[in-house]
């Protein structure tokens, strides 16, 4: 009983002297990449020694006052430490420099003035987006897709009429084998599925209508709605030129070149007029109310046959 009292009144006494605890603060580092770790709390004006430590026994960088920083050999060229904020940044990062760094100063008490959870994780593997099935029928499209990655797959179904798409239980999502997150969900009429981590992510997405031409089929309309009206429109234009080119056509009583006569409009007597009518294509120079027609130079006159 004695022994265990005893044991006890140290652990309390120890525990009493280790004040300014800071709580652990969780960073996430990319493989390969640099980490800055600052001191948040106040550090003592005076103090005998500060220690930056790697899962509790491994020492990074050791600093007193006046003297110079003394980095680990093991973290020779790995280490910067900043005399002026007691800020360490750590290079090159792998996946054993995961772990809890904690950061201590030793004088009239000892007390922890930074603890950092740093995880180093790679990039994450792409991702595939594949259909597993399609059902069409006449007011309905249901689809199942998998979005898989090398270690891991999530199948998702959705239903799509005309108008608008669901996903069967909303958003799909799990934990991979690697510790990543994959997702996929429907974001308007795109299914997208993302594989990420907290370093980074990658993601492949497909159109709803690719897959369900039901659900394209109010585009559909609209499309040819646009077709037959800009149709429409090229018609009265061809329309409104052929009238216009017609309408310079001028029905006049001409001098027949071949039967020496006059040759009289449809309006007037053709008895004695040869079978042919001629309508003159130009200008119209002549008087009002004359029948005569210019003849004197006639390469300058377009006859045609009607």
């Amino acid at each position: 009983m004695e022994l265990k009292s005893f044991l006890l009144a140290v652990f309390v006494i120890y525990s009493s002297q280790i004040q300014g605890s800071s709580a652990v603060t969780d960073v996430f580092v990319k493989r390969g990449d640099d980490v800055l770790l600052e001191v948040m709390d106040d550090v003592p004006k005076e103090f005998l020694v500060l220690v930056w430590k790697f899962n509790t026994s491994n020492v990074l960088v050791g600093y007193s006052p006046g003297g110079e920083p003394r980095v680990s050999t093991n973290y020779t060229g790995r280490v910067e430490f900043s005399v002026g904020n007691y800020s360490v940044k750590l290079k090159n990062l792998q996946d054993d420099d995961s772990g809890v760094y904690t950061a201590r100063v030793t004088g009239d008490k000892e007390q922890t003035i930074a603890e950092y959870m740093v995880t180093v994780q790679g990039p994450v593997s792409p991702v595939d987006l594949n259909p597993d099935s399609v059902s069409i029928s006449s007011d309905s499209c249901n689809l199942t897709v998998t979005c898989s990655t090398e270690d891991s797959h999530i199948s998702s179904t959705f239903t799509c009429d005309n108008q608008t798409c669901s996903q069967e239980g909303g958003d799909q999502s799990k934990v991979t084998n690697s510790g990543a997150s994959l997702r996929v969900h429907l974001l308007n009429d795109t299914i997208i599925c993302n594989h990420s981590n907290q370093v980074s992510w990658m993601e492949n997405k497909t159109q709803i209508q690719d897959l369900c031409p039901l659900h394209a089929g109010s585009n559909i309309t609209i499309v040819i709605a646009v077709i037959a009206v800009i149709a429409g429109v090229i018609i009265m234009l061809l329309r409104c030129y052929f009238l216009r080119k017609r309408g310079k056509c001028d029905r006049k009583t001409i001098k027949n070149p071949l039967y020496g006569r006059s040759v009289r409009s449809a309006d007037g007597d053709s008895a004695n007029n040869p079978t042919s009518t001629y309508c003159l294509v130009g200008q119209n120079t002549a008087p009002r109310g004359s029948t005569e027609t210019k003849t004197n130079n006639q390469p300058e006159s377009l006859y045609a046959m009607i």
